[in-house]
């Protein structure tokens, strides 16, 4: 378990045949009896246990590459990055009078996705930590290592120690690791790995990190060949190691449960002549009215779907037009943020334009049932918005925290843009939709053709919802087309078209589906294919150019940012 990020051994057998912390074997060296009477010969120590910071990062490396010299030595800066980012609390170190001196790092799994058959490279995704669960049962270690000159200082029981702590206090069922048994390449031709394992455990042998373990009140809970498969000294084989939390209570929430099983509900609106916005707003309430009855969690409008009031401002140029209907978004939006409210469902508002300092824009609202609202620029504006209207895109691309979970909402030409549904799935998207206006089939295909390859590729569900019928007196807005449909990843566990729900082809009407989010997290796990766990970022990664304020969000919520891969990494043994 005490092992680096290439397999090499954290946890040395000393002289006395006690195991200590380091990467290599520790020995004593005697001093002049008048030197050791001097003051100097015993140094001064503060030694202070504390969550790690990525600016721990040098002295990180420096002692990385000093225990793991002969093994391509330190983490990369955007791997240990991942770790802070993902599970800050879980990366523990030990300073000594400001110096930074041994390090525990760790993720927390559920456990049941991996089981007792698992890999190191598979428990940790390939050195990537996106394996890493909030919601997990089990914390499992990473990594432990010690500055060769604090090795008598027993630093590594110290962490351990605060590892259960932790382990504790955030009520985790127990502690795994995988563990080397490098001791074992000596009696492979005498014994089993079993037999080995009995006799460390029964101190007739000492193995320089089994040994270790087992002092800090872990038990071999199995033998595993191939943790490691390259761990030519261990034969493959490795010591899967358990800590009990005796303290643990598995509790269940009778309020405010993350919800697994969510109901959506999608409107096919029928873009139709209206006298005012009165009337407007009442078949918005019609609808809302009618998916809240099904007990949904969302709604979902189609872009432009105020489009009606365009024929009452008495414009003939389309730019002229749209802003005037602009003046119409704001008791739109506050209306829908009281429907909202007062039928206990969420809103996704469709897309409205936004008129704001001379500029304008496309932007769905998001009404939460709290009585919170937030918003979505559309980021590419097509080139008919260009000309006709004069419309301009965004630059902030938001992640939501619903009560039913984190999703996105790409409004219709985004989502033809796979970098933006991509950089949604990394921040946690489950559920992505895209309200959309188009007025042919053919422009209809490239939107549905294009959610169904974003349900793929980011495991996540794919909701879309446009308009049908005419508009005869309101220019480029005049003809509708629409299918909406509800789409799913493509697997075993899924439909076998990948298709949760769809409506009929341009009539109004409204569509429930219900989605299992866990589905999402089995497929991550254990699916024929894994999209996202078997990205290549190692040589390629999805980055947002423009510095908004979207950055330093992320920055303030140590949330991750797609860390790239160094090529060279190799597996590392648990810690």
């Amino acid at each position: 378990m005490a092992t680096s990020s290439n397999g090499k051994s954290a946890a040395s057998s000393a002289p006395n045949g006690k195991a200590t912390p380091g990467g290599t074997h520790h020995k004593k060296v005697g001093k002049p009896a008048d030197e050791l009477l001097t003051p100097t010969a015993v140094p001064a120590h503060k030694l202070v246990l504390r969550t790690l910071r990525r600016s721990d990062f040098k002295a990180i490396k420096e002692i990385m590459d000093q225990v793991y010299s002969n093994m391509e030595g330190a983490w990369s800066a955007d791997e240990f990055s991942a770790l802070i980012r993902k599970f800050p609390d879980g990366q523990i170190g030990i300073e000594d009078n400001g110096r930074l001196v041994a390090a525990a790092l760790a993720i927390i799994v559920d456990y049941d996705k991996y089981g007792d058959k698992h890999t190191y490279a598979k428990i940790t995704g390939n050195g990537k930590f996106d394996t890493h669960d909030s919601d997990g049962d089990t914390l499992y270690g990473v990594d432990v290592f010690v500055d060769p000159e604090y090795r008598s200082l027993r630093l590594g029981r110290r962490l351990y120690d605060a590892r259960k702590e932790l382990c504790e206090n955030l009520n985790l069922r127990a502690m795994v690791a995988g563990g080397r048994i490098p001791g074992y390449a000596t009696y492979a031709n005498e014994m089993t790995p079993a037999k080995y394992v009995e006799k460390v455990r029964n101190k007739e042998l000492t193995d320089p990190i089994l040994t270790f373990q087992l002092s800090n009140d872990f038990y071999v809970r199995k033998i595993i060949r191939g943790y490691l498969p390259y761990d030519s000294e261990s034969k493959a084989y490795a010591t899967l190691l358990e800590w009990i939390n005796v303290y643990y209570e598995e509790t269940e929430k009778l309020i405010g449960n993350e919800k697994t099983n969510v109901r959506i509900g999608i409107v096919q609106w029928q873009m139709r002549a209206t006298s005012s916005l009165e009337d407007l707003l009442q078949q918005i309430e019609f609808f809302v009215d009618t998916v809240s009855g099904y007990k949904a969690d969302c709604v979902m409008f189609p872009e432009f779907f105020n489009a009606p009031l365009m024929a009452l401002t008495n414009q003939d140029s389309p730019a002229v037009a749209i802003r005037a209907m602009a003046a119409f978004t704001e008791p739109i939006k506050a209306k829908m943020m009281e429907l909202a409210v007062s039928y206990n469902i969420n809103i996704v508002a469709g897309s409205m334009p936004v008129y704001l300092d001379e500029k304008l824009f496309n932007v769905a609202f998001l009404c939460r049932r709290d009585g919170t609202v937030d918003e979505q620029y559309k980021l590419h504006v097509t080139p008919d918005e260009a000309s006709y209207w004069g419309m301009r895109g965004g630059d902030k691309l938001k992640c939501f925290d619903t009560d039913f979970g984190k999703i996105g909402i790409l409004v219709c030409y985004d989502v033809e843009f796979p970098e933006l549904s991509r950089m949604l799935s990394d921040e946690g998207m489950k559920i992505l939709f895209v309200p959309f206006w188009t007025d042919t089939k053919n422009s209809y295909q490239r939107v549905r053709l294009c959610a169904q390859a974003r349900a793929i590729e980011n495991e996540c569900y794919v909701a879309i919802t446009g308009s049908v019928g005419n508009l005869p007196r309101v220019e480029n807005m005049d003809i509708q087309y629409s299918q909406s449909a509800v789409f799913s990843p493509s697997d075993f566990a899924f439909p076998h078209d990948a298709i949760v729900a769809e409506a009929t082809p341009n009539t109004e009407m409204t569509l429930i589906a219900d989605l299992d989010l866990d589905l999402l997290k089995d497929l991550n796990s254990s699916g024929a294919v894994r999209n996202l766990r078997d990205r290549r970022k190692d040589l390629y990664s999805v980055s947002w150019v423009k510095k908004t304020e979207r950055d330093d969000e992320l920055l303030a919520q140590g949330e991750e940012r797609m860390p790239k891969t160094s090529s060279r990494r190799k597996a590392i043994a648990a810690g």
